[in-house]
């Protein structure tokens, strides 16, 4: 997050674009675990984090309907957060 934070590069990162422009998804593998990282920096005030968890199936590539209900339900919060004064 640090260099997300600092417009930095991430290795390994593609973007979402089911969900509109400036929605990433950062992914990290650790000790035979995957996991990910769903955040948006296409609003103005911040970045903001709108899901992270531990990926359970190793054979799926599409992010799991409730997910993906998750984070559309939260970039409109984030939406709606940074457009308040």
């Amino acid at each position: 997050m640090r260099r997300i934070q600092q417009g930095k590069d991430v290795l390994d990162a593609k973007t979402l674009s089911q969900f509109g422009s400036g929605v990433i998804e950062l992914r990290e593998a650790f000790d035979t675990n995957a996991y990910r990282l769903i955040y948006v920096v296409k609003l103005k005030k911040a970045i903001y984090v709108l899901h992270a968890f531990m990926k359970k199936s190793a054979s799926g590539i599409g992010l799991p309907k409730r997910d993906a209900e998750l984070i559309a339900a939260r970039l409109r919060r984030a939406r709606e957060l940074d457009a308040e004064k």
